[in-house]
C-alpha cells in the first residue's frame, strides 16, 4: 500500500511531525515500512523563459540559449529538439542535484552553460505518470502560463512533491488498501483527530431503472449498478491528478480518474461502463464462458470455464474482478455511463489473476478481501464526485443483486481479563481511549467495556483478545515486560503415533536405507495412480504449476520420482523411505512407504549380496511389524486382490489386520514399471494410524530353551488354489506348545506334478520348554499334523 503523505493530510493534520516520526510511530504500532519514496528529489529548480534560442554553431542538434530565471539571465547549452524562443521551462541552477547527478557550471563545444533546461524524466518523473501528451517524454517540458518566471515550487504546482512510504500490509488487515481505513489507522497511530468526506447515501437518487442485474454464479454474492445518463468529459482537477500520481496511477481523464480515486479512497474497485456499449441495459455474472476476451490492455486473454465475467446479452464486456473490456471502455466521446461495484470470490479471482498474468490494483484487492459495506460506500463516493466533477445528471435507481452480508456487533471485553492476559494494569481511561482514537464507539459497565465494530474492522476483529491487541499495539507495545506464563506440570512422553515413527526410522535407517523428504504436492498422475485410495483428493485452487496442484493421497509416487532421478545419475542399489501424512477431503492418513531398487545389503568382503526381490520386501516388513508390537497372527499376508495395475499380480500381497487392508508391497508391474522407466522395483505402503489405534502386544525377548529341537521335513501335494500360509496355520493349531516354527522352504510346479497341483516342501520346528523331546514324543504329533492336513486339503504326501 503507497500512503502518500499529501493525501493523508487532507484527513489529518500532520505539519506538526517530520517524516521520521512518522515512520517510527508506524513501525512501533505494527507495520512495516517498507521503503520511504519521492515523486522527485530534484533542488535548486526555477521556472525561467527563453528569451533567445540559436543553433549551436558546432553542433547539429544543440542550442543556446539566454533563459531569464527572474533574478538574472543565464547562458545554458540545450539539446532537447522542442527547446524554442518563448517557452516556459524548469531550470534547474547549477548546484542543483538531480537523479542523474549534481548540474555544474561548464563548457560545452566552446560555449559556456550555467544551468540545465529539464524534462519531468530529469527530475525524476517515472514516466508511467507522464501524460500521454507530455513534451517531457522526448524533449524539455513546456510549462503553461500558471507559472510564473522566477517561481521555485514547480514540483508542488506540477503535483509531484509528494512523498509516500510504501507499506507492507498483512493477511489480517485488507481494509488497510484503503486511503480511509489507514487514515483512521494513522490518526488513532499519532492520536490525532480523522476527517474525511460526507458522502453516506449520495447515491440514494435517481428515476426509476429498467436496468436488470443477475449473477450465475455463487461466487459474486453483492453487486450494485447504477446508470448515468448524462456525464462531461473533462480534465481531472489537479488535487486529483497528484493523488493519483501519488500512488503510481496515470491520469487519464475526469470518469476514468474518478473510477481509481475511489478505489484507493475506500478500497473498493470500480469499474464504468460506456452506456453506448449496453443498449439492453444488462448485466449478468455467468462462470461458464470459455473463449478469448480483448481486456483494456489491449491484450487478449484465454478465459476458461470457473473464471468470473462480466456479460450483457451474452457477451462479455469484463473479467470479473480483474479489468474491464475493450469493448466496454469509456471514450473522450462518453456521453453516460454505468458504474459497477461488486464483491467476488477473493480465491477465484486471485485463481485467475494468477493464471492470466495479469496483476491489477483491483485484483489485488479483492484478492486479498473486501470489507462487507464496501460496494454501498464507493457507489456513495463515486455518485458525489461524478456530481462535483463530471456534471453527472439524470441518474436511475441504484440496481442490487444480492445484499451486503453485515450486521453491526458489538465486542464486550473485561478489564480483568485485559490484564491478566497481557500482564499489564491498564485503567479503563487507558483501554477505551484507545477504542476512541480508533474511532470506535465504546461504552463502559462495570467492569466491561463494550465496542462496536465498524464494518471496515469486521475482518478482524472477531473476539475479545483482538480488542486487547488493539490497545497493547497502541499504547506501550515496546516497553511491555515478558511474564511467563503459568501452566500445569506434565510429563514428556510420545504418542503412539510418534512411537511407532520412530521405531520404524531406525530399523529401516539400520537396514542400511536413506530416509526421503519429498513433496507434497503432486500432479493429477500421480493421484491418478494412487495405492490405498482413502478419500477424494484435494487440489489447490492457486497452484504455482500443474506440477504441484494436488495434495498427494499416497506417497509411493513420490518416492520412485526420487528413485529414477538418482538411477539417472547412475547411482546404485537405492533403497529410500519416507514417514508422512497424506490427505483426502476431511481425512487423513500418517503412513509409511519404501522402494527398493537393486540389493539391499552389499559386502564385497564377504561376498554377501541380497538382492531385493518379493520375499524381501515381505521379511522386512513382518520385521517392522513385529517390532513395534504386531506379531503375524494378529497381521495377516494375504493375496493382493485389490491393485494389479501398479503391483505385479503374482508377486505382491496385501497387509490386513482387524479385517481391514492396512497395506501393500511387491514388484511394480512390470506394465508400471516401463512407464516410469524402472526395472526390478519393489515398494509397500503401510497405514501406520491403523497400528497407533490397535493396542500392540508386548515385545517380548525369546526364551532359549535348555533343550534341543527336533525337526523334520514334509512334502506335500496340493491343489494350485491352497494357500501356504493355512497350511502353517494348521500346523500350528494342530501341534500345540510343541510346534516353536514351521516355514516353507520349496514350492515346486513342473514335472511329475499334475497340472492344477503343487509341491509344498515345509520344515517343522518341535520344541519342549521343559524336557528334551523324543521320538515317542514327536511321532504321534507329527503324525496327526500330517492326517489334518490330508483330510483338510486333500493334501497326499510324497
Amino acid at each position: 500500500m503507497k500512503l502518500s503523505l499529501n493525501w493523508l493530510s487532507d484527513f489529518i493534520d500532520i505539519r506538526d511531525l517530520s517524516l521520521d516520526q512518522i515512520v517510527d510511530q508506524m513501525v512501533k504500532c505494527g507495520f512495516e515500512v517498507e521503503s520511504v519514496d519521492k515523486l522527485s528529489d530534484a533542488t535548486n529548480l526555477v521556472v525561467g523563459k527563453v528569451l533567445e534560442c540559436v543553433p549551436h554553431p558546432d553542433s547539429d542538434h544543440l542550442h543556446l540559449t539566454k533563459t531569464d530565471i527572474g533574478s538574472e539571465v543565464l547562458d545554458i547549452v540545450c539539446g532537447a529538439p522542442n527547446c524554442r524562443q518563448g517557452l516556459k521551462v524548469i531550470v534547474a541552477k547549477v548546484g542543483a542535484k538531480l537523479p542523474g547527478g549534481e548540474i555544474k557550471a561548464g563548457v560545452i563545444r566552446g560555449q559556456a552553460s550555467n544551468g540545465m533546461l529539464c524534462s519531468l524524466k530529469e527530475l525524476g518523473i517515472k514516466e508511467e505518470l507522464l501524460p500521454e501528451d507530455s513534451p517531457s517524454h522526448n524533449g524539455i517540458e513546456e510549462l503553461d502560463d500558471k507559472f510564473e518566471v522566477g517561481d521555485t515550487d514547480i514540483l508542488k504546482k506540477l503535483g509531484f512533491d509528494d512523498t509516500t512510504l510504501d507499506v507492507s500490509i498483512y493477511a489480517n488487515r485488507p481494509d488497510c488498501l484503503s486511503m480511509y481505513a489507514m487514515a483512521y489507522e494513522m490518526g488513532a497511530i499519532l492520536n490525532k483527530k480523522v476527517t474525511l468526506p460526507d458522502y453516506e447515501g449520495k447515491s440514494n437518487i435517481g428515476n426509476k431503472s429498467t436496468f436488470k442485474l443477475d449473477s450465475k454464479s455463487a461466487n459474486c454474492s453483492h453487486f450494485l449498478a447504477k446508470v448515468v445518463n448524462n456525464v462531461t468529459i473533462k480534465e481531472s482537477p489537479e488535487w486529483m491528478k497528484a493523488h493519483l500520481k501519488a500512488n503510481g496511477v496515470k491520469a487519464i481523464n475526469n470518469l476514468v480518474d474518478i473510477s481509481n480515486y475511489v478505489m484507493l479512497e475506500t478500497g473498493q474497485p470500480l469499474h464504468f461502463y460506456d452506456l453506448r456499449t449496453n443498449p439492453n441495459k444488462n448485466i449478468t455474472v455467468v462462470d461458464d464462458y470459455e473463449g478469448t476476451y480483448t481486456a483494456l490492455d489491449g491484450i487478449e486473454y484465454k478465459i476458461e470455464k470457473g473464471d468470473l465475467m462480466i456479460t450483457s446479452d451474452n457477451k462479455p464486456i469484463g473479467i470479473a474482478g480483474i479489468m474491464g473490456g475493450d469493448n466496454t471502455k469509456i471514450l473522450d466521446d462518453t456521453k453516460g455511463l454505468i458504474i459497477e461495484a461488486a464483491l467476488f470470490n477473493h480465491a477465484l479471482i486471485r485463481r485467475t489473476s494468477n493464471r492470466l498474468g495479469l496483476q491489477t490494483e483491483a485484483a489485488a484487492r479483492f484478492s486479498k478481501g473486501l470489507e462487507p459495506m464496501a460496494q454501498n460506500k464507493a457507489m456513495d463516493r463515486a455518485v458525489d464526485l461524478l456530481i462535483q466533477l463530471a456534471d453527472a445528471k439524470d441518474f436511475e435507481e441504484t440496481v442490487e443483486f444480492g445484499k451486503a452480508d453485515y450486521e453491526e456487533y458489538t465486542i464486550c471485553e473485561s478489564l480483568s481479563h485485559l490484564n491478566q492476559l497481557i500482564g499489564k494494569n491498564y485503567t479503563m481511561d487507558e483501554a477505551t481511549d484507545v477504542m476512541k482514537r480508533l474511532s470506535f464507539d465504546v461504552k463502559v459497565e462495570g467492569d466491561n467495556f463494550i465496542t462496536t465494530i465498524p464494518s471496515y474492522r469486521a475482518t478482524d476483529l472477531k473476539i475479545r483478545e483482538d480488542i486487547d491487541e488493539e490497545i497493547v499495539r497502541l499504547t506501550d507495545f515496546d516497553d511491555l515486560k515478558s511474564t511467563l506464563p503459568l501452566l500445569p506440570q506434565t510429563v514428556g512422553r510420545l504418542s503412539n503415533i510418534q512411537s511407532i515413527r520412530r521405531d520404524l526410522s531406525n530399523i529401516l535407517v539400520n537396514h542400511g536405507f536413506n530416509e526421503a523428504v519429498t513433496y507434497s504436492l503432486v500432479n493429477k498422475n500421480y493421484i491418478d495412480n494412487e495405492i490405498l485410495p482413502f478419500g477424494e483428493p484435494l487440489s489447490v485452487i492457486s497452484p504455482l504449476s500443474d506440477e504441484r496442484k494436488y495434495i498427494r493421497t499416497s506417497i509411493y509416487n513420490s518416492l520412485l520420482e526420487s528413485l529414477s532421478y538418482n538411477l539417472d545419475h547412475n547411482n546404485e542399489n537405492i533403497n529410500l523411505f519416507e514417514i508422512s501424512r497424506v490427505y483426502a477431503k476431511d481425512i487423513d492418513q500418517e503412513r509409511l512407504s519404501f522402494v527398493m531398487n537393486g540389493s539391499l545389503i552389499v559386502d564385497s568382503v564377504k561376498h554377501l549380496d541380497v538382492k531385493s526381490d518379493f520375499y524381501v520386501v515381505k521379511g522386512l516388513l513382518i520385521e517392522l511389524m513385529n517390532k513395534i508390537g504386531f506379531e503375524i497372527g494378529r497381521v495377516q499376508i494375504i493375496e493382493n486382490n485389490i491393485d494389479t495395475i501398479h503391483f505385479h499380480p503374482y508377486q505382491s500381497a496385501l497387509v490386513k489386520m482387524n479385517n481391514k487392508v492396512v497395506g501393500i508391497f511387491g514388484k511394480l508391474h512390470p506394465a508400471y514399471s516401463k512407464k516410469l522407466k524402472l526395472d526390478d522395483t519393489y515398494c509397500a505402503e503401510l497405514i501406520l494410524d491403523d497400528f497407533a489405534a490397535s493396542k500392540p502386544s508386548k515385545v517380548k525377548a525369546p526364551v532359549v530353551s535348555k533343550y534341543p529341537s527336533v525337526s523334520r521335513d514334509i512334502s506335500l501335494v496340493v491343489k494350485d488354489n491352497i494357500n501356504v500360509i493355512d497350511l502353517i496355520k494348521t500346523i500350528q493349531k494342530v501341534g500345540g506348545k510343541l510346534i516353536k516354527n514351521a516355514s516353507v522352504f520349496d514350492v515346486y510346479k513342473g514335472e511329475h506334478i499334475d497340472e492344477g497341483y503343487k509341491s509344498v516342501s515345509l520344515s517343522i520346528t518341535y520344541e519342549d520348554q521343559t524336557k528334551t523331546l523324543k521320538v515317542e514324543d514327536v511321532n504321534p504329533i507329527h503324525a496327526k499334523i500330517v492326517d489334518s492336513l490330508s483330510s483338510m486339503f486333500e493334501a497326499i504326501q510324497r
